[in-house]
């Protein structure tokens, strides 16, 4: 008899459902993974970057977003936040006024040109100090920071010694957080053993969330066979940095940390400029979870396994964000399960496990 577990349902507190008709297929596959609520990231084209109002061709609203996620499926959602894009053109009184609205519940930061539709983005060093982030600890906006340096090249950017995350935490964080020390703030899809250690030590209005990819693989996984559909920035690391990650998610209590899967579809991987950046989970990434936990020594068949799974995949997370776990409940049975290619008429979605024509050890029933 294979082993089951039943958990509370979870929240993906990062991810990309993107924009168009095929919305309603990635918010169907995260319903059908037993995610009972999702942040639904803001770098679409044009970014989500005001609060209220119609679409425009320069700027998105919050609640223009918000109600296409909503009609596509994602009213049977528990909780949907749709993030703020910082952009040179928020102000203070765009975050007070949004977060008196309750549209406003967080904001995301960008390095420029750092990943998908990244842009827009303003760097770091003009934010430390701002009068946009002192709105956000005054209003209790929590940010959501893409953590990597700004315009690093060559070794700087990635090297065994240094990558633009481990300079972005320690060099810019500490700064920021100095600076706007009640800012609540949610380190996101880290992957170096720098991130984890200073989320670790900070105050516990720091978190991070950690996609399955980087507790799965790392660079060896992506260049042995240049595995593409594993591309996603931030890149995989090195293994001393996984070991970190997969410390921090299995030690006993830890409530700093939890899943948010980077979940990004594309229809097409390579591009002109080189290879779209983003693994698509959308229907599997509890499994890869569950096989990443055992890669890490948790024994899901054990009391103190399924508690540390739990934490991270449906407690944590909904705690930092300020609401209850879901009671509903889905269950994960030890037994192989796979993923299928997604026709739509810009071309295939491909889950990361058939982009690496991998059986996964572990199957869903929501």
């Amino acid at each position: 008899m294979p082993i089951s577990i039943t958990l509370p349902k979870w929240y993906d507190l990062h991810t990309h459902f993107r924009q168009g008709e095929n919305v309603k297929h990635y918010i169907a596959d995260h319903l059908a993974m037993g995610c009972a609520g999702a942040l639904a990231m803001p770098n679409t084209k044009p970014p989500v970057s005001a609060i209220t109002g119609p679409k425009s061709d320069s700027a998105w609203t919050i609640k223009a977003y918000r109600e296409d996620l909503i009609s596509a499926g994602g009213d049977l959602f528990d909780h949907l936040i749709t993030p703020l894009y910082l952009t040179r053109e928020t102000t203070p009184a765009m975050i007070a006024e949004g977060a008196a609205s309750g549209l406003l519940q967080a904001a995301k930061y960008y390095p420029p040109h750092g990943t998908t539709n990244s842009e827009h983005g303003v760097p770091i060093e003009e934010w430390i100090g701002s009068d946009v982030l002192r709105a956000m600890e005054d209003n209790e906006v929590i940010l959501c920071i893409h953590g990597e340096q700004h315009g690093l090249e060559g070794p700087e950017y990635f090297d065994s010694n240094q990558t633009a995350e481990s300079f972005f935490y320690f060099n810019r964080l500490p700064r920021l957080l100095e600076a706007h020390p009640k800012l609540k703030i949610v380190c996101e899809h880290i992957t170096t053993e720098a991130a984890a250690s200073f989320v670790s030590q900070a105050p516990s209005h720091v978190g991070a969330t950690i996609t399955p990819q980087h507790l799965l693989y790392t660079m060896g996984h992506l260049v042995q066979g240049l595995k593409y559909h594993l591309y996603c920035l931030p890149l995989v690391k090195f293994q001393r940095d996984r070991a970190a990650l997969r410390s921090a998610v299995t030690e006993p209590g830890q409530d700093k940390f939890f899943a948010g899967t980077d979940s990004a579809p594309h229809t097409s991987k390579m591009t002109e400029c080189g290879c779209a950046a983003g693994c698509y989970t959308g229907g599997c990434a509890p499994q890869l979870y569950a096989m990443a936990f055992e890669e890490a020594g948790a024994q899901l068949e054990t009391a103190g396994g399924i508690a540390a799974f739990t934490r991270f995949l449906s407690t944590n997370g909904p705690a930092f964000y300020g609401f209850a776990p879901s009671k509903e409940t889905f269950t994960l049975t030890k037994e192989p399960s796979t993923t299928t290619v997604f026709e739509t008429k810009e071309g295939p979605v491909t889950p990361l496990p058939s982009g690496l024509g991998m059986e996964m050890s572990w199957s869903l029933k929501s």
